[in-house]
């Protein structure tokens, strides 16, 4: 049988950080919160908490604290079917941990994330990841539900097709002048510096591929910010692949311009979700789909391409 307060303890010094916020967020001592994992690590023969700032889970505590969450998520539902427990003393706002990769939280996701809040009361636990990267966390049982590019399902999970983000290839007029004077081509290319967001950022390198049929190998600034990534291209420091949604209003301006004008690329996107039955989990669902809709390009259309 497990001791759910113990397991409670794990989750929220994960969760918080430390054992002193996780005792706060609790309502109890830090000596309880360190007596009750201490009992759980002696009763398992296994450390279940790498101390340190933060605080992370070792494997098998990573496998408990996903236990801990499905349990609250579970009990929360049971609570909306059962109006007197909903009214226990004490009872925590449930939350719900998701991964959503950094172009969709800067662009599109937040008012999804607000309307949820909203409707239901509910807490988020976005963990933000690269969007090729996001599924794994849905299947190691870190996260609910994630943003991925991959339509394959994740076992014991449903997807549905959001649509897909637009990107565009774009710098400021002074660095345009400065290194596509002669034109965006092969040579140019490899001596303008690119920015990337981090090493898993292919989206330049396939922007040029498709559009020159090259391949890219440039001088890299990394910036691993979506908005760092748009403001460091305003100032002139590069060019790169931005979310065309935020870059409009500074192409509209004139502080950023096209590198190859009308030469657009799509990124599809899927919203994965487990299958536990939280109905708390449809109807966040919900709201990333009526999100998605108002700003993401319909699945089946694509990219305008000069040329």
């Amino acid at each position: 049988m497990f001791d759910y307060p113990a397991l409670a303890a794990v989750a929220a010094i994960i969760r918080e950080g430390s054992f002193e916020r996780a005792a706060a967020a609790l309502g109890v001592t830090p000596s309880a919160v360190s007596q009750r994992v201490r009992a759980l690590e002696e009763r398992l023969g296994a450390i279940l908490i790498a101390r340190g700032h933060p605080c992370t889970p070792t494997p098998i505590g990573a496998q408990l604290c996903a236990h801990a969450e499905r349990v609250a998520l579970l009990e929360s539902e049971l609570a909306g079917r059962l109006p007197e427990l909903a009214g226990t003393p004490g009872a925590a706002a449930t939350t719900i941990r998701i991964a959503v990769n950094g172009d969709s939280l800067t662009s599109w996701f937040p008012p999804a994330a607000a309307a949820f809040a909203e409707e239901t009361g509910a807490l988020l636990d976005i963990v933000l990841d690269d969007e090729k990267l996001t599924a794994e966390r849905l299947r190691s049982g870190d996260v609910f539900a994630a943003i991925t590019v991959d339509a394959s399902p994740v076992q014991g999970c449903r997807t549905l097709t959001l649509g897909s983000l637009r990107y565009v290839a774009a710098a400021s007029p002074a660095f345009v002048r400065g290194h596509f004077a002669a034109g965006v081509t092969a040579e140019t290319l490899a001596h303008a510096p690119v920015l990337r967001f981090d090493r898993n950022d292919i989206l330049q390198t396939q922007w040029v591929r498709e559009s020159l049929g090259i391949d890219l190998a440039a001088p890299v600034h990394w910036i691993p910010s979506t908005q760092g990534f748009l403001d460091m291209a305003v100032a002139g420091l590069g060019w790169g692949l931005h979310p065309l949604i935020i870059a409009k209003p500074h192409l509209d301006a004139g502080r950023l311009v096209e590198l190859v004008p009308g030469m657009r690329t799509d990124m599809p996107l899927y919203w994965q979700y487990s299958r536990l039955g939280a109905k708390l989990l449809e109807r966040l669902s919900a709201a990333v789909s009526r999100a998605a809709r108002g700003v993401l390009v319909p699945a089946g259309q694509h990219a305008v391409r000069s040329g």
